[in-house]
């Protein structure tokens, strides 16, 4: 195999050798015993990276019952700075660094503005934007140390346009979508070598979607308007969003930073 000279960051592998597209990069997924978290630690595992997988202690057996044994789980509180330098020490302990997070934890609030507690608008608030705000700071310092890596945030459809009936979730995935913003470009003025983008799904077949719905007084009504929401007429599944997780986790998008990327099936378009 022969690796071909290309600018800093980006590569090219000529000859017969196939690699996976993440071949052992260190990859860290909040949020990743469910959903998006744990389709994503699949999808990566299987192209090569050495993936952790983070989530509370409660849900580890839960974590690691979906997929190989050679994925591990970190029990992470991501509102905690402690919690999350203590993950960092981990990782470069146990595993020579990280070169890839996923800020994936996200809670969600089926409610008005008028009808959201200020109790309930600070903890949303503190996983969705705390965690992915915590995340990204200890991460770039363990990143710069390995001359780069890639940050991909987790957003939404409602980070880009508003809904009525999520306005703490909304305002939370606005708030990541401009923080992704300015890491990037903090990052790429630096000279790190930080890659720091933000996905933005629309609705997702997923638990968090169907506590959503739980929560709604026409639970069979809502799952037919989301999923006629998206122009494709379907809800997004969570190996959509975690093709576009692995791409950004690759060096396949080398050039690609501060980028809001939408895997909303057209919501967004019109």
């Amino acid at each position: 195999m022969q690796i071909a000279s290309e600018p800093k960051g980006t590569f090219r592998i000529t000859g017969e050798a196939k690699l996976g597209r993440v071949q052992n990069k260190i990859a860290l997924i909040t949020g990743g015993a469910s959903g998006i978290g744990l389709t994503t630690a699949k999808l990566l595992d299987d192209e090569g990276a050495k993936v952790v997988i983070a989530d509370l202690e409660a849900r580890r057996e839960q974590a690691l019952a979906g997929v190989g044994t050679a994925v591990t789980f970190q029990a992470l509180d991501v509102t905690s700075e402690d919690a999350w330098a203590a993950t960092m020490d981990m990782l470069v302990r146990d595993h020579g660094g990280l070169d890839v997070l996923v800020n994936n934890a996200g809670v969600a609030l089926l409610k008005d503005i008028e009808a959201t507690g200020i109790d309930e608008w600070r903890r949303l608030m503190a996983v969705n934007v705390d965690g992915v705000f915590l995340g990204c700071k200890h991460a770039i310092g363990v990143m710069k140390s390995r001359g780069g890596g890639s940050i991909i945030n987790i957003s939404s459809a409602a980070g880009i346009v508003g809904d009525g009936n999520l306005a703490a979730y909304s305002a939370s995935k606005g708030a990541v979508r401009l923080l992704t913003k300015s890491v990037a470009l903090h990052c790429a003025r630096k000279g790190y070598n930080i890659r720091c983008n933000s996905v933005h799904p629309s609705f997702v077949q997923s638990p968090m979607l169907e506590a959503m719905i739980g929560q709604a007084s026409d639970p069979a009504r809502m799952r037919t308007a989301y999923a006629a929401a998206a122009p494709l007429g379907r809800l997004a599944q969570p190996i959509d969003v975690a093709q576009m997780i692995l791409f950004l986790a690759s060096d396949e998008s080398a050039f690609t930073t501060g980028a809001e990327m939408l895997v909303d099936g057209g919501l967004t378009a019109g």
